[in-house]
């Protein structure tokens, strides 16, 4: 990943790839252009999905102003260790189905009510250590969950990642034209700075009633499928909103099982599971 930055956006350069990411076989990043639209939701899933197929699979927070992940993953109470080799990602429970390990800002705040107040280098300094300094070690996917907008982030990610050639980046939005239009900004962004589109998702693409399992679109549909038209990348496909899936998250301390086992059962896996064998069907070659 390649791209030409202003003077005044330049940032301190990596010699070559981070060494944490050495053993990591493809890089997926989760954009978009607006907040609201369920970016965390679909790292979230598609990272369960990737387990459920027996992928080992790693998931890097670095949205700083909204950590929400250690929540998805029922996390909260945990807290990350630093050991010679870099911080260690927290791992969650699986029962043997894949792996999956999860690093965010949010195991650092202590209160997910506390909020992050940092000006821009702070940031960048982070979102640098974030990538050069977790203690990975073998995975077949890492994805990384990251920030809103087209901001200074997102050209700290870009520079950081430039020499470690991820696979691409999944573009969510939701149907509403307020949404796509914000969208379409990241798409150009992903241009400029030669990031790979794998592909864009329709997130809240319709609701599914609990009771009946019918699917209205409360919010319209079709939206992600021009975008990719537009701008020529791939549609992956829509998302529903599920409150099962709402109720998994929120109950998962109390489950009998691990999230991932529940989350196989869910209506929405074999939503996401086409989703994810559309992205693998573009064959991006492996990292290692």
């Amino acid at each position: 990943m390649s791209g030409e930055f202003g003077e005044e956006e330049q940032i301190e350069e990596q010699e070559g790839p981070a060494p944490s990411l050495a053993q990591i076989k493809h890089i997926i990043l989760i954009l978009s252009g607006k907040g609201g639209v369920g970016k965390s939701s679909v790292t979230t899933q598609a990272a369960l999905t990737l387990c459920n197929m027996g992928y080992k699979v790693g998931v890097l927070d670095i949205d700083l102003t909204g950590p929400s992940l250690p929540r998805m993953f029922g996390l909260e109470n945990r807290s990350i260790y630093q050991a010679a080799e870099g911080w260690l990602p927290v791992p969650v429970e699986t029962n043997g189905v894949g792996s999956l390990s999860v690093i965010s800002l949010g195991f650092l705040l202590g209160d997910r009510g506390n909020s992050v107040v940092w000006r821009g280098p702070k940031k960048t300094a982070m979102i640098k250590q974030f990538i050069k300094d977790v203690a990975w070690g073998q995975l077949d996917y890492l994805l990384i969950d990251t920030p809103p907008g087209t901001s200074d982030e997102h050209i700290s990610i870009a520079e950081q990642l430039r020499f470690s050639e991820p696979d691409g980046a999944i573009v969510v939005t939701t149907p509403q034209s307020v949404a796509t239009a914000d969208v379409k900004k990241e798409l150009n962004f992903c241009k400029k700075v030669a990031l790979h589109i794998l592909g864009v998702v329709e997130n809240m693409s319709g609701f599914i009633c609990p009771h009946c399992e019918e699917c209205t679109n409360i919010f319209s549909s079709g939206g992600g499928l021009k975008l990719a038209e537009e701008f020529n990348v791939p549609y992956l496909g829509n998302v529903p909103i599920d409150p099962k899936f709402v109720e998994l998250i929120e109950n998962q301390t109390t489950a009998d099982e691990s999230l991932v086992e529940s989350y196989g059962k869910s209506t929405l896996c074999p939503i996401f599971k086409d989703i994810m064998d559309k992205v693998l069907a573009q064959n991006r070659p492996a990292r290692c």
